[in-house]
Protein backbone atom coordinates (compact mmCIF):
# COMPACT_ATOMS: atom_id res chain seq x y z
CA UNK A 1 0.00 0.00 0.00
CA UNK A 2 1.07 3.71 -0.25
CA UNK A 3 -0.27 7.30 -0.21
CA UNK A 4 -0.50 9.78 -2.85
CA UNK A 5 -1.28 13.60 -2.16
CA UNK A 6 0.02 17.48 -2.57
CA UNK A 7 3.27 16.02 -1.72
CA UNK A 8 3.91 13.52 -4.46
CA UNK A 9 1.50 15.31 -7.15
CA UNK A 10 -1.07 12.99 -7.96
CA UNK A 11 0.73 10.58 -10.28
CA UNK A 12 3.47 12.46 -10.90
CA UNK A 13 5.99 10.85 -8.71
CA UNK A 14 5.78 7.58 -6.90
CA UNK A 15 3.34 6.90 -4.06
CA UNK A 16 5.28 7.41 -0.60
CA UNK A 17 5.09 3.24 0.56
CA UNK A 18 3.36 2.51 3.61
CA UNK A 19 4.37 -0.62 5.73
CA UNK A 20 1.68 -1.89 7.89
CA UNK A 21 2.09 -1.11 11.69
CA UNK A 22 5.27 1.14 10.81
CA UNK A 23 4.81 5.08 11.16
CA UNK A 24 4.30 7.14 8.63
CA UNK A 25 6.03 10.71 8.89
CA UNK A 26 5.49 14.01 7.28
CA UNK A 27 7.09 17.65 7.13
CA UNK A 28 4.32 19.95 6.53
CA UNK A 29 3.80 23.67 6.41
CA UNK A 30 2.23 25.27 9.80
CA UNK A 31 -1.94 25.22 8.39
CA UNK A 32 -1.68 23.26 5.64
CA UNK A 33 -4.54 22.04 3.96
CA UNK A 34 -3.13 18.65 2.47
CA UNK A 35 -5.02 16.51 0.08
CA UNK A 36 -4.64 12.73 -0.17
CA UNK A 37 -5.45 9.32 -0.79
CA UNK A 38 -4.16 5.63 -0.60
CA UNK A 39 -3.22 3.16 -3.13
CA UNK A 40 -3.87 -0.42 -3.35
CA UNK A 41 -1.27 -2.96 -4.23
CA UNK A 42 -2.66 -2.71 -7.92
CA UNK A 43 -2.10 1.02 -8.17
CA UNK A 44 -5.17 1.81 -8.03
CA UNK A 45 -6.66 5.03 -5.79
CA UNK A 46 -9.27 5.06 -2.97
CA UNK A 47 -10.44 7.58 -0.38
CA UNK A 48 -9.30 6.99 2.91
CA UNK A 49 -12.43 5.00 4.69
CA UNK A 50 -11.32 6.53 8.62
CA UNK A 51 -11.71 10.04 6.93
CA UNK A 52 -14.80 11.94 5.54
CA UNK A 53 -13.58 14.89 4.86
CA UNK A 54 -13.75 15.82 1.40
CA UNK A 55 -11.35 18.10 -0.59
CA UNK A 56 -12.27 20.62 -3.08
CA UNK A 57 -10.93 18.64 -5.87
CA UNK A 58 -12.27 18.33 -9.68
CA UNK A 59 -10.70 15.75 -11.47
CA UNK A 60 -10.88 12.71 -8.62
CA UNK A 61 -13.90 11.71 -5.94
CA UNK A 62 -11.14 9.76 -3.67
CA UNK A 63 -9.23 12.88 -2.80
CA UNK A 64 -9.41 13.30 1.31
CA UNK A 65 -7.99 15.83 3.44
CA UNK A 66 -6.05 16.75 6.57
CA UNK A 67 -5.26 20.20 7.92
CA UNK A 68 -2.24 21.20 10.30
CA UNK A 69 -3.50 23.57 12.93
CA UNK A 70 -5.85 25.82 10.80
CA UNK A 71 -5.87 26.77 7.08
CA UNK A 72 -6.53 30.76 7.12
CA UNK A 73 -9.24 32.29 5.02
CA UNK A 74 -9.62 35.47 3.77
CA UNK A 75 -11.58 38.11 5.33
CA UNK A 76 -14.04 38.01 2.61
CA UNK A 77 -15.19 34.29 3.03
CA UNK A 78 -15.41 34.71 6.56
CA UNK A 79 -18.04 37.68 6.31
CA UNK A 80 -21.70 37.51 5.47
CA UNK A 81 -22.77 36.60 2.09
CA UNK A 82 -23.55 39.57 0.05
CA UNK A 83 -27.02 41.03 0.55
CA UNK A 84 -26.33 42.93 -3.40
CA UNK A 85 -25.83 40.14 -5.75
CA UNK A 86 -25.02 40.53 -9.86
CA UNK A 87 -26.95 39.08 -12.31
CA UNK A 88 -26.01 35.95 -14.60
CA UNK A 89 -26.70 36.30 -18.43
CA UNK A 90 -26.46 32.97 -20.15
CA UNK A 91 -25.02 32.16 -23.46
CA UNK A 92 -25.34 29.25 -25.45
CA UNK A 93 -24.19 28.93 -29.58
CA UNK A 94 -22.18 26.43 -31.98
CA UNK A 95 -18.88 26.53 -32.05
CA UNK A 96 -16.58 27.47 -34.97
CA UNK A 97 -13.08 27.93 -33.78
CA UNK A 98 -13.35 24.51 -32.08
CA UNK A 99 -16.33 22.16 -32.82
CA UNK A 100 -19.50 21.64 -30.17
CA UNK A 101 -21.71 23.66 -28.57
CA UNK A 102 -20.22 26.54 -26.68
CA UNK A 103 -21.73 28.33 -23.57
CA UNK A 104 -20.48 30.79 -21.15
CA UNK A 105 -22.15 32.85 -18.28
CA UNK A 106 -21.54 36.71 -17.90
CA UNK A 107 -21.96 37.83 -14.47
CA UNK A 108 -22.56 41.52 -14.04
CA UNK A 109 -22.63 44.09 -11.34
CA UNK A 110 -25.50 44.36 -8.88
CA UNK A 111 -27.31 47.27 -10.50
CA UNK A 112 -25.21 47.45 -14.14
CA UNK A 113 -26.99 49.39 -16.59
CA UNK A 114 -24.66 50.20 -18.90
CA UNK A 115 -21.43 51.86 -19.65
CA UNK A 116 -17.21 50.95 -19.27
CA UNK A 117 -16.14 48.34 -16.73
CA UNK A 118 -13.63 45.75 -16.80
CA UNK A 119 -14.48 42.70 -18.43
CA UNK A 120 -12.68 39.55 -17.23
CA UNK A 121 -12.36 36.29 -19.88
CA UNK A 122 -12.15 33.70 -17.34
CA UNK A 123 -11.30 29.75 -18.17
CA UNK A 124 -12.67 27.04 -16.94
CA UNK A 125 -16.20 29.35 -16.32
CA UNK A 126 -18.25 26.40 -14.57
CA UNK A 127 -15.50 25.30 -12.06
CA UNK A 128 -15.25 29.27 -11.30
CA UNK A 129 -18.60 30.10 -10.87
CA UNK A 130 -20.04 27.15 -9.13
CA UNK A 131 -16.41 26.10 -7.36
CA UNK A 132 -14.75 29.21 -6.99
CA UNK A 133 -17.43 31.44 -6.67
CA UNK A 134 -15.81 34.01 -7.79
CA UNK A 135 -19.06 36.03 -8.44
CA UNK A 136 -19.69 36.17 -4.96
CA UNK A 137 -16.24 37.75 -4.13
CA UNK A 138 -17.14 40.45 -6.52
CA UNK A 139 -20.51 40.72 -4.66
CA UNK A 140 -18.51 40.63 -1.05
CA UNK A 141 -15.89 43.18 -2.01
CA UNK A 142 -18.17 45.32 -3.63
CA UNK A 143 -20.83 45.78 -1.13
CA UNK A 144 -17.58 46.00 1.21
CA UNK A 145 -17.10 48.97 -0.57
CA UNK A 146 -13.30 47.30 -1.36
CA UNK A 147 -13.80 47.85 -4.83
CA UNK A 148 -15.60 48.74 -7.93
CA UNK A 149 -16.95 45.87 -9.81
CA UNK A 150 -16.48 44.40 -13.40
CA UNK A 151 -18.09 42.30 -15.92
CA UNK A 152 -16.45 38.45 -15.16
CA UNK A 153 -17.40 35.80 -18.04
CA UNK A 154 -17.21 32.66 -17.44
CA UNK A 155 -15.90 30.76 -20.44
CA UNK A 156 -16.39 26.99 -20.43
CA UNK A 157 -14.08 25.10 -22.81
CA UNK A 158 -14.72 21.81 -24.86
CA UNK A 159 -11.13 20.22 -24.95
CA UNK A 160 -9.22 22.51 -21.65
CA UNK A 161 -6.07 20.24 -23.09
CA UNK A 162 -6.52 21.18 -26.65
CA UNK A 163 -7.67 24.84 -25.95
CA UNK A 164 -5.10 25.83 -23.04
CA UNK A 165 -1.98 24.03 -23.70
CA UNK A 166 -0.59 27.65 -25.42
CA UNK A 167 -2.96 27.43 -28.38
CA UNK A 168 -3.02 30.49 -30.30
CA UNK A 169 -6.27 29.43 -31.62
CA UNK A 170 -7.77 29.98 -28.41
CA UNK A 171 -7.44 33.58 -28.95
CA UNK A 172 -9.53 33.28 -32.64
CA UNK A 173 -11.96 31.74 -30.30
CA UNK A 174 -12.66 34.65 -28.03
CA UNK A 175 -11.96 37.08 -30.39
CA UNK A 176 -14.57 35.73 -33.20
CA UNK A 177 -17.25 33.94 -30.71
CA UNK A 178 -17.15 35.15 -27.31
CA UNK A 179 -16.73 39.01 -26.89
CA UNK A 180 -18.65 39.31 -29.99
CA UNK A 181 -21.47 37.85 -27.73
CA UNK A 182 -20.82 40.01 -24.63
CA UNK A 183 -19.28 42.94 -25.28
CA UNK A 184 -21.86 45.26 -26.95
CA UNK A 185 -24.65 43.28 -26.24
CA UNK A 186 -23.90 43.16 -22.75
CA UNK A 187 -21.60 45.08 -21.53
CA UNK A 188 -19.28 47.72 -22.38
CA UNK A 189 -15.25 47.07 -21.63
CA UNK A 190 -13.29 49.61 -20.35
CA UNK A 191 -10.16 47.42 -19.92
CA UNK A 192 -9.89 43.59 -20.71
CA UNK A 193 -8.35 40.83 -18.29
CA UNK A 194 -8.15 36.95 -18.55
CA UNK A 195 -8.49 34.46 -15.58
CA UNK A 196 -6.96 30.69 -14.95
CA UNK A 197 -6.23 28.00 -13.12
CA UNK A 198 -3.47 25.29 -14.34
CA UNK A 199 -3.97 24.97 -18.01
CA UNK A 200 -6.60 27.98 -18.05
CA UNK A 201 -3.58 30.15 -16.14
CA UNK A 202 -1.18 29.19 -18.54
CA UNK A 203 -3.28 30.13 -21.80
CA UNK A 204 -4.24 33.12 -19.99
CA UNK A 205 -1.14 34.69 -19.29
CA UNK A 206 0.31 33.49 -22.76
CA UNK A 207 -2.76 35.08 -24.80
CA UNK A 208 -2.39 38.15 -21.80
CA UNK A 209 1.66 38.46 -23.07
CA UNK A 210 1.49 38.58 -26.16
CA UNK A 211 -1.88 40.75 -27.04
CA UNK A 212 -1.27 44.21 -25.33
CA UNK A 213 -3.92 45.67 -27.83
CA UNK A 214 -6.34 43.55 -26.05
CA UNK A 215 -5.56 42.85 -22.40
CA UNK A 216 -3.72 44.71 -19.92
CA UNK A 217 -5.07 42.12 -16.58
CA UNK A 218 -4.27 38.54 -16.18
CA UNK A 219 -4.93 36.63 -12.86
CA UNK A 220 -3.29 33.20 -12.86
CA UNK A 221 -3.67 30.51 -9.86
CA UNK A 222 -1.05 27.82 -10.37
CA UNK A 223 -0.21 28.45 -13.22
CA UNK A 224 1.11 25.43 -15.54
CA UNK A 225 3.91 26.60 -16.49
CA UNK A 226 5.42 23.56 -17.39
CA UNK A 227 4.55 23.59 -20.93
CA UNK A 228 6.36 23.81 -24.78
CA UNK A 229 4.37 23.90 -27.74
CA UNK A 230 3.73 20.59 -29.24
CA UNK A 231 4.64 19.08 -26.68
CA UNK A 232 3.53 15.64 -25.53
CA UNK A 233 4.41 12.64 -22.87
CA UNK A 234 2.56 9.16 -22.81
CA UNK A 235 0.15 10.52 -25.89
CA UNK A 236 -1.03 13.44 -23.95
CA UNK A 237 -0.02 17.55 -23.33
CA UNK A 238 3.55 17.26 -21.03
CA UNK A 239 3.26 19.18 -17.93
CA UNK A 240 5.92 17.89 -16.14
CA UNK A 241 9.38 17.76 -18.80
CA UNK A 242 8.61 20.29 -21.35
CA UNK A 243 10.46 22.90 -19.52
CA UNK A 244 9.22 26.65 -19.04
CA UNK A 245 9.35 27.65 -22.04
CA UNK A 246 6.95 30.79 -21.71
CA UNK A 247 9.30 31.80 -18.54
CA UNK A 248 11.93 32.07 -21.44
CA UNK A 249 9.84 33.81 -23.80
CA UNK A 250 8.88 36.53 -21.15
CA UNK A 251 12.38 36.72 -20.27
CA UNK A 252 12.98 37.96 -23.76
CA UNK A 253 10.06 40.02 -24.46
CA UNK A 254 8.77 41.24 -20.77
CA UNK A 255 4.78 41.95 -20.73
CA UNK A 256 5.39 45.51 -19.61
CA UNK A 257 1.43 46.48 -20.18
CA UNK A 258 0.06 44.04 -17.98
CA UNK A 259 -0.77 43.71 -14.25
CA UNK A 260 -0.98 40.49 -13.32
CA UNK A 261 -2.00 38.50 -10.17
CA UNK A 262 0.09 35.22 -9.80
CA UNK A 263 -0.29 32.72 -6.83
CA UNK A 264 0.33 28.37 -6.04
CA UNK A 265 0.19 26.40 -3.60
CA UNK A 266 3.30 25.16 -1.64
CA UNK A 267 1.98 21.68 -1.80
CA UNK A 268 2.33 21.43 -5.82
CA UNK A 269 4.67 20.44 -8.44
CA UNK A 270 4.38 23.70 -9.83
CA UNK A 271 5.39 25.95 -7.24
CA UNK A 272 9.08 26.34 -8.31
CA UNK A 273 8.11 27.24 -11.78
CA UNK A 274 5.45 29.75 -10.63
CA UNK A 275 8.03 31.38 -7.82
CA UNK A 276 10.93 31.38 -11.08
CA UNK A 277 7.76 33.26 -13.41
CA UNK A 278 7.33 35.69 -10.26
CA UNK A 279 11.08 36.09 -9.40
CA UNK A 280 11.20 37.36 -13.56
CA UNK A 281 8.22 39.70 -12.93
CA UNK A 282 9.86 41.09 -9.85
CA UNK A 283 13.82 41.46 -11.42
CA UNK A 284 12.05 43.34 -14.34
CA UNK A 285 10.31 45.27 -12.12
CA UNK A 286 6.74 44.57 -13.71
CA UNK A 287 3.38 45.75 -12.38
CA UNK A 288 2.51 41.97 -10.12
CA UNK A 289 1.64 40.52 -6.90
CA UNK A 290 2.54 37.03 -5.64
CA UNK A 291 1.05 34.81 -3.03
CA UNK A 292 1.67 31.38 -1.75
CA UNK A 293 -0.43 29.21 0.31
CA UNK A 294 0.14 26.27 2.15
CA UNK A 295 -2.18 23.74 -0.11
CA UNK A 296 -1.95 21.91 -3.25
CA UNK A 297 -3.24 22.26 -6.52
CA UNK A 298 -7.31 22.19 -6.36
CA UNK A 299 -9.65 25.06 -5.56
CA UNK A 300 -8.92 24.96 -1.80
CA UNK A 301 -6.05 27.02 -2.60
CA UNK A 302 -7.27 28.82 -5.80
CA UNK A 303 -10.87 29.72 -4.07
CA UNK A 304 -8.49 31.62 -0.98
CA UNK A 305 -7.26 32.73 -4.07
CA UNK A 306 -9.83 35.02 -5.19
CA UNK A 307 -9.82 37.87 -2.79
CA UNK A 308 -6.72 38.92 -3.14
CA UNK A 309 -6.53 38.49 -6.88
CA UNK A 310 -9.60 40.05 -7.29
CA UNK A 311 -8.74 43.24 -5.46
CA UNK A 312 -5.48 43.14 -6.68
CA UNK A 313 -6.66 42.99 -10.39
CA UNK A 314 -9.24 46.09 -9.56
CA UNK A 315 -6.98 48.25 -7.69
CA UNK A 316 -8.91 47.70 -4.21
CA UNK A 317 -7.80 47.91 -0.97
Amino acid sequence: MGLIGDMTDWRKRAPIPVVDGGPLRLRLPRGAWVEYAWVDAAGEAFADPDNAQRSLNPWWPYPRAAVVGEYARHPLWQAPDATLKGTAHRLTWEGTVFPGTRRAIVYTPHGYAGGPLPVYYVQDGVAFYRTGKLGDVMDRAVQSGLTEGAALVFVEPGDRNEEYYLNPRYLDFLTEEVMPRVEGPLVQASVRGLWGASLGGLISLFLGARHPELFSRVAAHSGAFIARPGATRDGVIDTTTAGEWLLEQLRDTPPTHLTTSLDTGTLEWLTGPNRRMAGLFADLGLDHQYREYPSGHNWVTWREALPEAFLYLQGGA
